[in-house]
């Protein structure tokens, strides 16, 4: 008898050898665990800074470096290693990455001054960057473009429940073993991610091999973002002024050094060419910049202001994770079919009201009231997140994943500089050297209302930076 016909979809569909899948599967777990950490040692470490900051007697204006001294370490070395990853491979770039993450938790949990501390956070940052250049370029590599925007969303959802579970652990951790005890269990962690690196990840990635690498390019690239940085957050100063001019003038002589590189650390043509990847970078600069500090404010009001536990005040952090994790795997599966730029773009709107709303929030407010306020704004960082993602690195070739990669997480890191540059500027006016408690409550909710305004007009901004990107599909 003649063999059973297959329908013109069956045989569209060929069997994905089972050693392929493996390696897929290796890939996701390892990502995964990776973003989860990352984003859980970020939340957790928020509820313990009001206790480090009476431990260690560090003002309001000091604990916001103890977050920025990480993220503007890791932004200048995200491209960089994403450049590096793609020509020695990214694999080798992540487990090393996973290995000074760890090492130099250990290093701020046993800190005993605010200068250790800080310097414990630039190394650490350095770690950071290396998993954040190299952990969606592997995902991109391993996946198919049918099936990425769902692998995206997963890791999304993997970078929510860190932050669903941090503030709730953290707040636990800080409240009955101390603020030290949040860096120990990211030790912890990160050795747990280092094993199962080196277990389960097998194989190398490294599309640019044999290419050079562009040092004096990283040299320019690093140097104009800690300028713009450190200029940004000490305005309204001199100071400030005079460091983003600096910034500003090392900017145009690295534009015009990769211009003329022969192998630059950061193709340009990747703006000037693609209008998807350039405004949905830019779109993600916008987000972050609106959202990050979020956490950081709202830990210091439910504490301070409101005089919760530190664990009651992660009891209410956590809506907004967690409504994120809840909805970012369904985001991810739409992007692969509906347009990328309207998902993102309704997910920028419901941000922007939903950071505007928390401006009206009084020492008064009632838990129901914030919970729903940031229950909206997870659901619209749930639809922004993956499907931007998604448009971001579908835009690229094999070759430039890394790079991509690593310029999509500097996005992300700029964003939540910026993010905490606009905290340290508002309070810096308001509350001067000044700790946050009882006593500046008043100027406290002042600053509170001009952060939450500032940060609902940026969103406005990317909902236009979300729509300008143009059809992806």
């Amino acid at each position: 008898m003649p063999a059973q016909a297959r329908s013109p979809m069956q045989a569209a569909e060929p069997k994905i050898p089972k050693d392929v899948l493996k390696l897929r599967s290796a890939v996701a777990l390892v990502i995964h665990l990776g973003a989860f950490l990352g984003s859980f040692m970020a939340a957790s470490l928020n509820l313990g800074l009001p206790a480090m900051g009476r431990d260690l007697d560090m003002s309001a204006s000091a604990l916001t470096w103890v977050a920025s001294a990480f993220l503007l370490t890791a932004a200048v070395f995200t491209v960089p290693f994403g450049r590096i990853g793609d020509i020695h491979g990214r694999r080798r770039i992540l487990l090393y990455g996973n290995v000074v993450f760890a090492v130099f938790s250990l290093l701020s949990a046993v800190a005993w001054s605010p200068a250790v501390m800080i310097v414990s956070r630039i190394l650490q940052g350095i770690g950071g960057a290396m998993l954040f250049a190299t952990g969606t370029a592997l995902l991109t590599s391993v996946f198919p473009p049918g099936e990425r925007g769902r692998v995206l969303g997963k890791n999304v959802t993997a970078v929510y429940l860190g932050l669903a579970l941090g503030p709730f652990l953290g707040g636990f951790l800080t409240q009955h073993f101390g603020w030290r005890s949040v860096f120990v269990v990211n030790f912890l962690l990160g050795m747990v991610l280092v094993a199962v690196t080196m277990w389960r990840l097998r194989g190398e990635w490294a599309e640019a091999a044999g290419e050079s690498f562009d040092r004096a390019g990283a040299l320019l690239y690093g140097t104009t973002l800690v300028l713009l940085m450190l200029g940004f957050s000490r305005l309204p100063h001199g100071l400030g002024a005079g460091l983003l001019a600096a910034g500003l003038a090392v900017l145009i002589a690295f534009l015009v050094w990769e211009l003329r590189a022969r192998s630059p650390m950061l193709d340009l043509s990747l703006f000037r060419r693609n209008v998807v990847f350039a405004f949905s970078s830019l779109a993600a600069l916008i987000h972050y910049s609106a959202t990050f500090a979020v956490t950081f404010v709202l830990s210091l009001f439910l504490q301070s202001a409101q005089g919760r536990s530190p664990q009651g005040a992660g009891l209410i952090l956590v809506a907004q994770p967690f409504t994120m994790a809840l909805f970012s795997p369904l985001a991810g599966r739409l992007s692969d079919r509906i347009e990328p730029r309207l998902l993102a773009s309704f997910g920028m709107s419901l941000t922007a009201v939903g950071v505007f709303l928390l401006s009206f929030l009084r020492p008064g407010t009632g838990s129901p009231i914030i919970c729903a306020e940031l229950a909206l704004l997870g659901f619209g960082f749930a639809f922004f997140s993956s499907p931007n993602t998604n448009a971001v690195m579908g835009a690229l070739d094999k070759r430039q994943l890394g790079v991509g990669s690593g310029i999509l997480g500097t996005m992300r890191l700029l964003g939540q500089n910026m993010s905490m540059g606009i905290v340290m500027m508002v309070l810096a006016l308001y509350l001067g050297g000044r700790q946050v408690d009882p006593a500046s409550t008043r100027e406290f909710m002042h600053s509170l209302r001009v952060i939450f305004w500032i940060f609902s007009a940026l969103g406005v901004a990317g909902v236009f930076a979300s729509l300008a990107r143009g059809r992806v599909r």
